[in-house]
């Protein structure tokens, strides 16, 4: 049947929904979710069918079309376009099996994550089987069939190296930068590292927004090879290459819920590093109040299933359990963190001595793990390394192949608007609460505004007088200021005695 397109100028962000008048719909017998084939000319798509009640949302005889397919059609109001009714994707039924409790095979996994990438899921479709992986629980089989699944749905990045490094946080602890410290060392050692990063979804800053502050993270896979072999080396959004890209549609839907499926986080890591060839990876587990893990038995569990997971891979995987109870660094933002990251870089007294330690803690195991650097002598190798310059050479031959311009730490711009904490009472600090940083950062515009966020003056164990500064927030405007020194007020998250 012939319709006519109405743009309804409304994006959904990535599913293909068209909308039918409730007449048409009911003449026609089609229900809300049904899917349609919509054709003109020699391109079609399959759509998610909504029904509009009035004539003012869409008239008798017009599709509305949502943006994603009025471009997958090249098409503009007015313009015709053929209807027909379309099976639900097979993979539902897969969706309704997990569901059920029971396992599934490794073609029934690539089928849902075939048509979570290619958005042919509704987000209730979707959520069906993101909950039925965190209440159902996934077998090991299952979790190497999903990373499987999620890699060869992407871009895969061809890299010929006999080793290739990567490194992965978990995320949880505010300014934990280590990233642009450890891929200069690992490179000025040697090593290929091409490192693929995320923006923050709930925190002040991800290591691609911290990166971005220095250069392009949107780079195209052809240039990103040629980076590699200038270089040996880059940090860059993962998103922008498309690699295991139904991972941020089931974190999108697992975010609202504040579910954090195992099985799914530990296939949605180990597909990215698969995703770029790694062979040796190192995975730092923060642990403490506020971060992703409160107790160190949970860490030690993942330990055990990311060890059992790379194996499966043929990934080499070491994991570091760290102190997570605070925050690392000085600087929380992507601008702040950036000048943290510059000053160790630079051997700058103004490098914080806790990212620094952690940075070289890291690049040690990963030189010992890959053999640059017999056992014990990581160290020294990753210090030397640091201390010569070598490392800072990398990072500004890495920014400039990314589109950037180096700089000194202290021509990066933060926020022009401040507000000081100071202490109430003279004392020790004895916690600084991890979650309470993140949201008066976040209200303070971090990370949408690169130089707003919070410097901390004092750490855990640190001295502090009455009246004296504990840290400082910046922010681009006077209400997101505001906001933040409000929050401040209410939960300052440092504890004094």
């Amino acid at each position: 049947m012939r319709f006519r397109v109405k743009d309804v100028d409304i994006a959904t962000g990535g599913v293909l929904v068209v909308i039918l008048n409730k007449a048409d719909a009911d003449m026609l017998d089609l229900h809300h979710g049904d899917r349609l084939r919509v054709k003109k000319g020699s391109r079609s798509v399959v759509a998610v069918l909504d029904i509009a009640e009035s004539v003012q949302a869409v008239p008798r005889g017009r599709i509305g079309c949502m943006e994603e397919v009025i471009d997958a059609l090249r098409v503009s109001s007015g313009d015709v376009v053929d209807i027909v009714l379309e099976r639900k994707p097979e993979s539902i039924a897969f969706i309704r099996k997990k569901m059920d409790g029971k396992e599934l095979t490794y073609p029934e996994t690539l089928s849902i994550i075939r048509d979570v990438v290619g958005n042919k899921l509704t987000d209730i479709e979707l959520t069906g089987y993101v909950t039925a992986n965190f209440v159902g629980r996934m077998s090991m089989r299952e979790i190497v069939d999903l990373t499987r699944a999620m890699t060869v749905t992407g871009e895969v990045l061809k890299v010929r190296a006999r080793r290739v490094v990567d490194l992965h946080c978990i995320g949880g602890v505010p300014g934990n930068r280590t990233t642009l410290i450890v891929v200069p060392i690992l490179v000025a050692a040697g090593l290929i590292v091409p490192k693929t990063s995320s923006r923050a979804i709930t925190s002040p800053a991800g290591t691609a927004d911290t990166m971005e502050v220095l250069a392009s993270v949107s780079i195209p896979v052809p240039r990103l090879k040629l980076i590699l072999r200038k270089v040996g080396g880059f940090i860059v959004w993962g998103g922008a290459i498309n690699l295991a890209p139904a991972d941020d549609r089931i974190i999108n839907v697992e975010h609202p819920l504040s579910i954090d499926a195992e099985g799914q986080m530990l296939a949605s890591i180990m597909a990215k590093k698969a995703s770029v060839g790694a062979t040796h990876l190192l995975l730092d587990l923060p642990v403490g109040p506020g971060s992703k893990l409160f107790d160190q038995r949970r860490a030690v569990h993942l330990q055990r299933k990311f060890a059992a997971l790379g194996k499966r891979l043929g990934i080499k995987v070491l994991t570091m359990i760290t102190d997570g109870s605070e925050p690392i660094g000085n600087g929380i933002g992507p601008s702040l963190e950036a000048r943290d990251c510059l000053w160790v870089l630079e051997n700058d007294p103004r490098g914080p001595a806790d990212l620094r330690q952690k940075s070289i803690d890291m690049a040690a195991l990963l030189l010992e793990m890959v053999g640059k650097a017999k056992n014990n002598h990581g160290h020294e190798l990753a210090s030397r390394l640091l201390k010569d310059g070598s490392a800072l050479r990398v990072m500004q031959r890495m920014i400039r192949a990314q589109g950037g311009t180096p700089r000194s730490p202290g021509r990066i711009p933060v926020g022009p608007l401040s507000y000081v904490y100071r202490a109430s009472r003279g004392g020790v600090v004895v916690g600084i609460d991890n979650v309470a940083i993140t949201r008066i950062a976040r209200l303070a515009g971090a990370p949408r505004d690169k130089g707003s966020g919070i410097f901390l003056h004092k750490h855990v164990g640190s001295r502090v007088r009455k009246g004296e500064a504990v840290f400082t927030v910046y922010a681009h405007n006077a209400q997101e200021l505001r906001f933040a020194r409000d929050a401040v007020r209410k939960i300052d998250g440092v504890r004094i005695r």
